[in-house]
Protein backbone atom coordinates (compact mmCIF):
# COMPACT_ATOMS: atom_id res chain seq x y z
CA UNK A 1 0.00 0.00 0.00
CA UNK A 2 1.21 3.50 -0.78
CA UNK A 3 2.08 5.76 2.12
CA UNK A 4 0.82 9.31 2.66
CA UNK A 5 3.82 10.92 0.91
CA UNK A 6 3.10 9.07 -2.30
CA UNK A 7 -0.54 10.16 -2.19
CA UNK A 8 0.53 13.76 -1.54
CA UNK A 9 2.85 13.59 -4.55
CA UNK A 10 0.08 12.28 -6.81
CA UNK A 11 -2.30 15.09 -5.84
CA UNK A 12 0.40 17.76 -6.14
CA UNK A 13 1.37 16.43 -9.58
CA UNK A 14 -2.21 16.46 -10.84
CA UNK A 15 -2.98 19.93 -9.50
CA UNK A 16 0.45 21.41 -10.33
CA UNK A 17 0.27 23.37 -7.10
CA UNK A 18 1.39 22.66 -3.55
CA UNK A 19 -1.17 25.16 -2.24
CA UNK A 20 -4.08 23.53 -4.05
CA UNK A 21 -2.81 20.09 -3.02
CA UNK A 22 -2.84 21.23 0.62
CA UNK A 23 -6.44 22.38 0.23
CA UNK A 24 -7.42 19.08 -1.39
CA UNK A 25 -5.73 17.03 1.35
CA UNK A 26 -6.81 19.32 4.22
CA UNK A 27 -3.25 19.83 5.41
CA UNK A 28 -0.92 22.83 5.40
CA UNK A 29 1.17 23.89 2.42
CA UNK A 30 4.43 23.40 4.42
CA UNK A 31 3.28 19.84 5.16
CA UNK A 32 2.90 19.18 1.42
CA UNK A 33 6.38 20.58 0.80
CA UNK A 34 7.80 18.38 3.56
CA UNK A 35 6.14 15.26 2.13
CA UNK A 36 7.61 16.00 -1.30
CA UNK A 37 11.09 16.63 0.16
CA UNK A 38 10.96 13.34 2.06
CA UNK A 39 9.94 11.49 -1.11
CA UNK A 40 12.72 13.20 -3.11
CA UNK A 41 15.22 12.13 -0.45
CA UNK A 42 13.90 8.58 -0.69
CA UNK A 43 14.19 8.34 -4.50
CA UNK A 44 17.35 10.44 -4.72
CA UNK A 45 16.25 13.01 -7.28
CA UNK A 46 14.14 16.14 -7.70
CA UNK A 47 10.49 15.62 -8.61
CA UNK A 48 9.41 19.24 -9.05
CA UNK A 49 10.89 22.56 -10.07
CA UNK A 50 9.35 25.71 -8.63
CA UNK A 51 9.43 29.09 -10.34
CA UNK A 52 7.61 31.60 -8.18
CA UNK A 53 4.18 30.07 -7.66
CA UNK A 54 4.44 27.82 -10.70
CA UNK A 55 5.29 24.16 -10.12
CA UNK A 56 6.70 22.01 -12.91
CA UNK A 57 7.42 18.31 -12.79
CA UNK A 58 10.86 17.00 -13.72
CA UNK A 59 11.32 13.97 -16.01
CA UNK A 60 11.82 11.93 -12.84
CA UNK A 61 8.55 13.32 -11.49
CA UNK A 62 6.74 12.37 -14.71
CA UNK A 63 8.03 8.81 -14.53
CA UNK A 64 7.25 8.43 -10.83
CA UNK A 65 3.73 9.75 -11.37
CA UNK A 66 3.03 7.22 -14.14
CA UNK A 67 4.13 4.40 -11.87
CA UNK A 68 2.49 5.58 -8.65
CA UNK A 69 -0.83 6.49 -10.25
CA UNK A 70 -1.18 2.91 -11.49
CA UNK A 71 -0.39 1.60 -8.02
CA UNK A 72 -2.85 3.99 -6.39
CA UNK A 73 -5.65 3.00 -8.77
CA UNK A 74 -4.94 -0.72 -8.30
CA UNK A 75 -4.85 -0.19 -4.55
CA UNK A 76 -8.36 1.30 -4.58
CA UNK A 77 -9.68 -1.66 -6.57
CA UNK A 78 -7.96 -4.18 -4.26
CA UNK A 79 -9.55 -2.52 -1.21
CA UNK A 80 -12.95 -2.70 -2.90
CA UNK A 81 -12.45 -6.41 -3.59
CA UNK A 82 -11.42 -7.07 0.01
CA UNK A 83 -14.55 -5.35 1.31
CA UNK A 84 -16.70 -7.53 -0.95
CA UNK A 85 -15.26 -10.88 0.21
CA UNK A 86 -18.37 -11.67 2.25
CA UNK A 87 -20.70 -10.35 -0.43
CA UNK A 88 -22.24 -12.11 -3.42
CA UNK A 89 -21.34 -9.18 -5.67
CA UNK A 90 -18.11 -8.58 -7.56
CA UNK A 91 -16.32 -5.28 -7.92
CA UNK A 92 -18.03 -3.30 -10.69
CA UNK A 93 -16.37 -3.06 -14.07
CA UNK A 94 -15.90 0.60 -14.95
CA UNK A 95 -15.66 0.72 -18.71
CA UNK A 96 -15.22 3.72 -20.97
CA UNK A 97 -16.00 3.64 -24.69
CA UNK A 98 -15.60 6.11 -27.48
CA UNK A 99 -18.97 7.04 -28.93
CA UNK A 100 -18.92 4.79 -32.00
CA UNK A 101 -18.06 1.79 -29.83
CA UNK A 102 -20.54 2.75 -27.09
CA UNK A 103 -23.42 3.03 -29.56
CA UNK A 104 -22.71 0.22 -32.03
CA UNK A 105 -20.41 -2.38 -30.42
CA UNK A 106 -20.62 -2.24 -26.61
CA UNK A 107 -24.35 -3.11 -26.37
CA UNK A 108 -23.72 -6.45 -28.09
CA UNK A 109 -20.68 -7.21 -25.96
CA UNK A 110 -22.18 -6.17 -22.63
CA UNK A 111 -25.39 -8.14 -23.14
CA UNK A 112 -23.32 -11.32 -23.36
CA UNK A 113 -21.05 -10.14 -20.52
CA UNK A 114 -24.08 -9.71 -18.24
CA UNK A 115 -25.16 -13.28 -18.92
CA UNK A 116 -21.69 -14.63 -18.21
CA UNK A 117 -20.98 -12.43 -15.16
CA UNK A 118 -24.37 -11.87 -13.56
CA UNK A 119 -22.75 -10.99 -10.22
CA UNK A 120 -20.97 -7.96 -11.70
CA UNK A 121 -22.34 -4.53 -12.50
CA UNK A 122 -20.89 -2.66 -15.47
CA UNK A 123 -20.66 1.12 -15.32
CA UNK A 124 -20.39 2.41 -18.89
CA UNK A 125 -19.14 5.89 -19.75
CA UNK A 126 -19.12 7.30 -23.28
CA UNK A 127 -16.66 10.07 -24.20
CA UNK A 128 -14.00 10.91 -26.73
CA UNK A 129 -10.59 9.23 -26.62
CA UNK A 130 -8.82 12.15 -24.94
CA UNK A 131 -11.31 12.30 -22.04
CA UNK A 132 -11.26 8.54 -21.55
CA UNK A 133 -7.46 8.52 -21.26
CA UNK A 134 -7.71 11.18 -18.54
CA UNK A 135 -10.34 9.13 -16.69
CA UNK A 136 -8.11 6.04 -16.80
CA UNK A 137 -5.21 8.03 -15.40
CA UNK A 138 -7.39 9.45 -12.62
CA UNK A 139 -8.63 6.00 -11.63
CA UNK A 140 -12.22 6.77 -12.62
CA UNK A 141 -12.22 3.90 -15.14
CA UNK A 142 -10.66 0.44 -15.17
CA UNK A 143 -10.67 -0.05 -18.93
CA UNK A 144 -11.48 1.82 -22.11
CA UNK A 145 -12.38 0.73 -25.62
CA UNK A 146 -10.99 3.37 -27.95
CA UNK A 147 -10.66 3.91 -31.68
CA UNK A 148 -8.02 6.63 -31.66
CA UNK A 149 -4.29 6.74 -30.90
CA UNK A 150 -3.12 6.60 -27.29
CA UNK A 151 0.12 7.10 -25.35
CA UNK A 152 1.78 3.68 -25.28
CA UNK A 153 4.22 4.80 -22.59
CA UNK A 154 1.31 5.19 -20.17
CA UNK A 155 -1.26 2.66 -21.39
CA UNK A 156 -1.18 -0.96 -22.43
CA UNK A 157 -3.78 -2.71 -24.55
CA UNK A 158 -4.77 -5.21 -27.18
CA UNK A 159 -6.94 -5.05 -30.29
CA UNK A 160 -10.57 -6.13 -30.02
CA UNK A 161 -11.34 -5.84 -33.74
CA UNK A 162 -10.21 -4.05 -36.87
CA UNK A 163 -12.93 -2.05 -38.60
CA UNK A 164 -13.35 -0.51 -42.08
CA UNK A 165 -13.23 3.30 -42.05
CA UNK A 166 -15.33 4.63 -44.93
CA UNK A 167 -16.59 7.80 -46.59
CA UNK A 168 -20.38 7.92 -46.93
CA UNK A 169 -22.89 10.25 -48.54
CA UNK A 170 -26.56 10.53 -49.38
CA UNK A 171 -27.47 8.71 -52.62
CA UNK A 172 -28.75 12.05 -53.93
CA UNK A 173 -25.37 13.70 -53.47
CA UNK A 174 -23.02 10.82 -54.18
CA UNK A 175 -20.60 11.12 -57.06
CA UNK A 176 -17.91 8.64 -57.94
CA UNK A 177 -14.57 9.50 -56.34
CA UNK A 178 -11.32 8.06 -57.67
CA UNK A 179 -9.16 9.92 -55.14
CA UNK A 180 -9.53 11.69 -51.81
CA UNK A 181 -9.11 15.02 -53.59
CA UNK A 182 -12.32 14.31 -55.53
CA UNK A 183 -14.29 14.65 -52.28
CA UNK A 184 -13.06 18.14 -51.41
CA UNK A 185 -15.97 19.81 -53.22
CA UNK A 186 -18.35 18.47 -50.56
CA UNK A 187 -18.98 19.89 -47.09
CA UNK A 188 -17.42 17.57 -44.52
CA UNK A 189 -19.21 16.69 -41.27
CA UNK A 190 -16.85 15.75 -38.45
CA UNK A 191 -16.82 14.98 -34.76
CA UNK A 192 -15.45 17.37 -32.15
CA UNK A 193 -11.73 17.79 -31.47
CA UNK A 194 -10.37 15.00 -29.30
CA UNK A 195 -12.47 12.27 -30.91
CA UNK A 196 -10.66 9.27 -32.36
CA UNK A 197 -12.73 9.37 -35.55
CA UNK A 198 -11.66 12.93 -36.27
CA UNK A 199 -7.99 12.32 -35.44
CA UNK A 200 -7.87 9.43 -37.88
CA UNK A 201 -9.36 11.59 -40.65
CA UNK A 202 -6.95 14.44 -39.95
CA UNK A 203 -3.99 12.06 -40.11
CA UNK A 204 -5.27 10.58 -43.36
CA UNK A 205 -5.60 14.06 -44.86
CA UNK A 206 -2.17 15.16 -43.62
CA UNK A 207 -0.56 12.13 -45.29
CA UNK A 208 -1.75 13.58 -48.61
CA UNK A 209 -0.88 17.19 -47.79
CA UNK A 210 -4.51 18.10 -47.08
CA UNK A 211 -6.49 19.43 -44.11
CA UNK A 212 -10.12 19.76 -43.07
CA UNK A 213 -10.21 23.33 -44.30
CA UNK A 214 -9.66 22.11 -47.86
CA UNK A 215 -13.24 20.80 -48.00
CA UNK A 216 -16.02 23.11 -49.21
CA UNK A 217 -16.98 23.70 -45.57
CA UNK A 218 -16.62 21.99 -42.19
CA UNK A 219 -19.56 21.16 -39.93
CA UNK A 220 -18.64 19.97 -36.43
CA UNK A 221 -21.16 17.76 -34.62
CA UNK A 222 -20.58 15.82 -31.38
CA UNK A 223 -23.30 13.21 -32.00
CA UNK A 224 -22.94 10.28 -34.40
CA UNK A 225 -26.74 9.91 -34.93
CA UNK A 226 -26.96 13.60 -35.77
CA UNK A 227 -24.01 13.31 -38.17
CA UNK A 228 -25.78 10.46 -39.94
CA UNK A 229 -28.98 12.51 -40.21
CA UNK A 230 -27.03 15.43 -41.70
CA UNK A 231 -25.46 13.14 -44.29
CA UNK A 232 -28.74 11.39 -45.07
CA UNK A 233 -30.31 14.82 -45.66
CA UNK A 234 -27.58 15.68 -48.16
CA UNK A 235 -25.85 18.30 -46.00
CA UNK A 236 -22.40 16.82 -46.65
CA UNK A 237 -20.25 13.70 -46.44
CA UNK A 238 -18.54 12.10 -43.48
CA UNK A 239 -15.85 9.54 -42.69
CA UNK A 240 -17.08 6.96 -40.22
CA UNK A 241 -16.67 3.34 -39.20
CA UNK A 242 -18.76 1.01 -41.35
CA UNK A 243 -20.20 -0.66 -38.24
CA UNK A 244 -21.90 2.67 -37.38
CA UNK A 245 -23.65 2.92 -40.77
CA UNK A 246 -24.08 -0.74 -41.75
CA UNK A 247 -27.88 -0.60 -41.46
CA UNK A 248 -28.17 2.63 -43.47
CA UNK A 249 -25.91 1.23 -46.17
CA UNK A 250 -27.91 -2.01 -46.39
CA UNK A 251 -31.15 -0.03 -46.76
CA UNK A 252 -29.66 2.25 -49.41
CA UNK A 253 -30.12 5.37 -47.29
CA UNK A 254 -26.37 6.05 -47.50
CA UNK A 255 -23.75 5.00 -50.03
CA UNK A 256 -20.08 4.16 -49.62
CA UNK A 257 -17.92 6.37 -51.84
CA UNK A 258 -14.52 5.66 -50.28
CA UNK A 259 -11.77 6.40 -52.83
CA UNK A 260 -9.10 3.76 -53.35
CA UNK A 261 -6.34 6.04 -52.04
CA UNK A 262 -7.90 6.34 -48.58
CA UNK A 263 -9.45 2.91 -48.03
CA UNK A 264 -8.47 2.07 -44.48
CA UNK A 265 -9.12 -0.14 -41.48
CA UNK A 266 -8.51 0.92 -37.91
CA UNK A 267 -8.36 -0.88 -34.59
CA UNK A 268 -10.85 -0.85 -31.77
CA UNK A 269 -8.50 -1.37 -28.82
CA UNK A 270 -9.10 -2.26 -25.18
CA UNK A 271 -6.63 -0.30 -23.05
CA UNK A 272 -5.67 -0.01 -19.39
CA UNK A 273 -2.92 1.63 -17.38
CA UNK A 274 0.47 0.19 -18.16
CA UNK A 275 1.80 -1.92 -15.28
CA UNK A 276 -1.58 -2.65 -13.70
CA UNK A 277 -1.68 -5.78 -11.57
CA UNK A 278 -5.02 -6.53 -13.25
CA UNK A 279 -3.54 -6.69 -16.76
CA UNK A 280 -3.88 -10.46 -17.09
CA UNK A 281 -7.54 -10.45 -16.02
CA UNK A 282 -8.19 -7.70 -18.57
CA UNK A 283 -6.64 -9.85 -21.31
CA UNK A 284 -8.86 -12.77 -20.31
CA UNK A 285 -11.88 -10.48 -20.50
CA UNK A 286 -10.80 -9.29 -23.94
CA UNK A 287 -10.60 -12.88 -25.19
CA UNK A 288 -14.19 -13.42 -24.01
CA UNK A 289 -15.37 -10.30 -25.82
CA UNK A 290 -13.60 -11.27 -29.03
CA UNK A 291 -15.52 -14.56 -29.04
CA UNK A 292 -18.79 -12.61 -28.67
CA UNK A 293 -18.28 -10.37 -31.69
CA UNK A 294 -20.98 -10.79 -34.35
CA UNK A 295 -19.71 -11.71 -37.81
CA UNK A 296 -19.98 -8.22 -39.26
CA UNK A 297 -17.46 -6.74 -36.83
CA UNK A 298 -15.11 -9.70 -36.68
CA UNK A 299 -11.38 -9.01 -36.68
CA UNK A 300 -10.13 -8.94 -40.28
Amino acid sequence: MLDYRAHTFIIAYRLRSFTRAAEELHITQPAVSQHIKQLEARVGCSLFETRGRAVRSTPAGDLLYRRLSVMANDEARIIDELRRLDSATAAPLRLGCTRTIADYVAPRLLAKHAQRHSEQTVHLRSANTRDLLTSLEMGELDLALVEGPYDRSSFDGSVLSTEPYVAVASPRKAQSAHALSDLLAHPIIVREKGSGTREILERMLAAQGLKLGDFASVIEVASIPVIKEFVRAGRGITFIYRVAVSEELSRGELVDLTPADCAAHHDFTLIWQQGSTYAESYRVLLDEWRSDLPWRIKTF
